[in-house]
């Protein structure tokens, strides 16, 4: 295994073992429940949005190493963001799980996130490390029924 591939899983393993954010969000400005019946991770998701911005967020639930630290890295990631930036980097994440190749990753827009492209080697992995980030594309975007990734 090269050096940064190693340092890739360390990443991922630490916010596995020590999520970001992981709690609930007294005073959420919306929730929301997402559900991937396909290896039984399950998230709810909680924000606080100021104007177009996400002042706060913070997410509880079960999963595998995948999902939880797939969630932590975006929680880090978008607190402070608008409503745009965190649909760009949604989309950015999205391209280069499915996608899957170095081209689709705009380190950019992603900065830690691209520890994760690793897991577009693994298509029945990528439902696990884009849950959260469905969660929140349906939250920020007024739906309010629970999501499933299937």
């Amino acid at each position: 295994m090269s050096d940064l591939s190693e340092l890739y899983q360390e990443v991922i393993m630490d916010h596995n073992r020590r999520p970001r954010n992981f709690k609930p969000l007294v005073g959420a400005s919306c929730s929301l429940e997402g559900f991937n019946p396909l290896c039984g991770d399950r998230i709810i998701l909680d924000l606080k949005l100021e104007g177009d911005t996400i002042a706060d967020i913070g997410f509880q639930g079960s999963g595998c190493a995948i999902s939880k630290a797939s969630a932590s890295l975006m929680t880090d990631s978008i607190k402070g963001k608008n409503v745009e930036a965190a649909d760009e980097m949604f989309e950015a994440f999205r391209d280069m799980l499915t996608k899957g190749d170095a081209a689709h990753v705009d380190a950019d827009k992603l900065g830690d996130l691209e520890v994760l492209a690793g897991v577009a080697q693994f298509p029945t992995r990528i439902k696990c490390a884009i849950l959260a980030w469905h969660t929140l594309h349906a939250a920020l975007h007024g739906r309010r029924e629970a999501i499933s990734a299937e």
